[in-house]
């Protein structure tokens, strides 16, 4: 039996293998992709890491896991299916068998919202992103839409500014949600356009996208945007599916853990984006993680 398994090796989860691993716990960590990272792979540039400004993401990601790497942190490529509470044991079913642990932190960080919208699911691939940084370079010099008014809309809308010949910006609302530095710099860009108070209705093309039926939300009117791609950025969905009816959690799937990221079951902990918390970042991950590992490490101690 493992004192501890981590879900999930994005930023918070890596955080908390460093620091369980530190403090001795036997430990394991699962991931269900074959890379560690998390979403901060898929992230062009990070400005806003202490002592690391203008990092790229990817290589950020890298470095996080070699850290653990280095301290012979347990890793195992596998999905974690359900969570279940035996006396205190924590077993958790995987696609490949059941594991069983005296703790648990939950750091599955979170999935993409979709437009859910006709053409959407038919284009995913096909001129459809939900990554700007990962897909950006296929539309190099051509007309883009991004759908979203958050940073991550934003930081999108930035980065494709930089590579594409047009970029459309489509928020539901007439202002922008996003941090004003970054509205501050894509107001300043010639090349992007925003469409405030519009929603896109349909996603049109052929063999791949080729453009978007937009409606105005303040008149109604309807018309047809010449695109060849859209990336959506409209929010994301908590990894929580396996605590759902464990442990608390609010409207949205968010659970409800305090700074010290003990959740209402006792030894299950959330770090990172699972958790309700006013602001989502790597560096508030890499806090969730080390708070996650010391709680966890004195609820063992404790039993």
């Amino acid at each position: 039996m493992y004192d501890l398994i981590i879900i999930g090796s994005g930023p918070a989860g890596l955080s908390a293998a460093i620091y369980a691993r530190r403090a001795g716990l036997n430990l394991l960590v699962l991931e269900k992709n074959p890379m560690s990272g998390g979403q901060v792979l898929n992230t062009y540039e990070v400005d806003n890491y202490l002592g690391m400004p203008g990092a790229d993401g990817f290589d950020m990601g890298m470095k996080f896991r070699e850290h653990a790497d280095k301290l012979e942190v347990s890793f195992k490529e596998a999905s974690a299916l359900s969570i279940e509470d035996k006396n205190g044991v924590k077993i958790i079913n995987t696609d490949q068998g059941p594991l069983e642990a005296k703790s648990v932190i939950l750091a599955a960080g979170a999935t993409h919202a979709a437009l859910e919208v006709k053409g959407e699911t038919e284009f995913s691939g096909k001129g459809v992103s939900y990554c700007a940084t990962c897909d950006g370079a296929f539309f190099q010099g051509k007309t883009v839409a991004v759908v979203g008014g958050g940073d991550v809309a934003l930081e999108d809308a930035i980065y494709l500014s930089r590579i594409c010949e047009k970029v459309y910006l489509i928020h539901r609302r007439d202002e922008l949600r996003g941090a004003h530095i970054l509205q501050e710099q894509l107001k300043a860009l010639p090349n992007v356009e925003f469409l405030y108070s519009h929603v896109v209705e349909e996603i049109l093309g052929g063999a791949a996208v080729e453009g978007l039926q937009v409606r105005n939300r303040k008149n109604g009117e309807s018309f047809t945007l010449p695109v060849e791609g859209v990336f959506v950025a409209v929010g994301i969905h908590p990894g929580t599916e396996l605590v759902q009816g464990l442990v608390d959690c609010d409207e949205a799937g968010y659970v409800l853990a305090g700074e010290d990221c003990v959740t209402s079951m006792p030894g299950i902990f959330a770090a990172g984006d699972v958790r309700k918390k006013p602001i989502r970042q790597i560096a508030t991950a890499v806090a969730d993680g080390a708070n996650a590992a010391v709680s966890a490490e004195n609820y063992v101690g404790s039993k």
